[in-house]
């Protein structure tokens, strides 16, 4: 496989993700980390099932990911997301140095990779990571739209009632 059908390889994992959360009535977000071209962690959103803000893919991903390996810094490791990630999910990011990140969608309303910041490569910081945007974005970004749109149509129902 070349370079751009192993992201898709293993973005499309994480869309599996995304839609395990989906499943529980989450937000449709996956994340894959992949080592040597071992899959480490596996991880979807559960914020809602877990009442707690900070369980988003990518930190729940991280945080498997540094006990599989024995360590806090994930070097050589690439991460792949459904989603742009967030400000609180780019600093994880870059705390655990993970060196290249690939995602599906933009999120214009709190990406900080691309989309409102670009944190990933704010020379500022010590860590930078190579960054792919638009692996499969029809596909990520879809997952969320339908889910939205259902959440909406749910609500309508309601007040219908």
């Amino acid at each position: 496989m070349n370079g751009l059908e192993l992201d898709q390889h293993y973005m499309k994992m994480a869309i599996e993700e995304a839609n395990k959360a989906a499943a529980k009535g989450e937000v449709p977000i996956g994340a894959v980390i992949v080592r040597d071209g071992e899959v480490i962690a596996r991880a979807h959103n559960l914020r809602e099932t877990t009442q707690n803000a900070v369980t988003h893919a990518e930190l729940l991903a991280i945080q498997q990911a540094c006990e599989e390996l024995g360590s806090w810094r994930l070097e050589n490791t690439i991460l792949y997301v459904t989603l742009e990630p967030c400000p609180m999910c780019a600093g994880a990011i870059l705390q655990s140095r993970i060196p290249r990140v690939v995602y599906g969608a933009r999120d214009v309303k709190a990406g900080s990779v691309d989309s409102l910041y670009r944190l990933l490569n704010d020379d500022r910081f010590n860590h930078q990571c190579v960054v792919k945007e638009n692996v499969l974005a029809d596909e990520c970004g879809g997952l969320l739209t339908q889910f939205f749109r259902g959440l909406r149509e749910k609500k309508k129902k309601r007040k219908l009632l």
